[in-house]
């Protein structure tokens, strides 16, 4: 069985890659919880990240946006000494502050996949990239969605972050052509969950 070359043989990346990612995600809580991974990432392999996923998990109260917009500085200094977690103050303050901008979307949208996922008009693109070295950091998608976003007061939110995340949650099928995945889910298998 062939898979991009990425997820290499460590057994947690090799179940993200066949389970999670390019998968079509529309549940909110689970869109908010991969935003706030992906801001946690930067400069950091997503290997690190998984590997303290479900720290992140405990830490970040289920990753339940309204209790983690409401936190103060007592529990930020909590996570600071978390050593569970990637104890960076700027991220864990945009993880509040981005919990709130997310708050304020689904109220303006309606759910924060329906902010999400329009400006794909609600539809995955599917590439056909044969090496790794033709898949893009970002996108013109990536770039936009990255400025509403710090427009509107979220940070860590680049947009290499922001396709990482499209990526992640299955805007786009960034599977190699090669890849067992990659015709799964041009097929619409795994199309959507949640």
């Amino acid at each position: 069985m062939i898979r991009c070359p990425w997820c290499g043989e460590d057994p947690l990346y090799r179940d993200y890659h066949d389970r999670e990612w390019g998968v079509p995600l529309h549940d909110d809580r689970r869109l908010f919880e991969m935003l706030l991974l992906e801001s946690f990432q930067a400069g950091l392999s997503w290997l690190t990240i998984l590997k303290k996923r479900e720290n992140f998990r405990a830490a970040f109260d289920g990753f339940d946006p309204e209790k983690v917009a409401a936190y103060g500085t007592e529990k930020i200094e909590a996570l600071m000494s978390d050593a569970g977690i990637i104890r960076n103050r700027r991220k864990i303050e945009a993880a509040v502050k981005n919990a709130k901008v997310y708050l304020e979307l689904q109220k303006e949208f309606g759910s924060f996949d329906r902010y999400l996922w329009g400006w794909m008009n609600h539809q995955p693109r599917q590439h056909a990239f044969g090496d790794l070295s033709e898949i893009p950091a970002q996108d013109e998608i990536s770039r936009a969605i990255s400025k509403d976003l710090k427009k509107r007061g979220m940070a860590f939110v680049g947009p290499v972050t922001v396709y990482a995340h499209m990526q992640s949650v299955g805007m786009v099928n960034d599977h190699i052509t090669e890849c067992f995945r990659h015709g799964q889910l041009a097929n619409g298998q795994d199309a959507a969950n949640g």
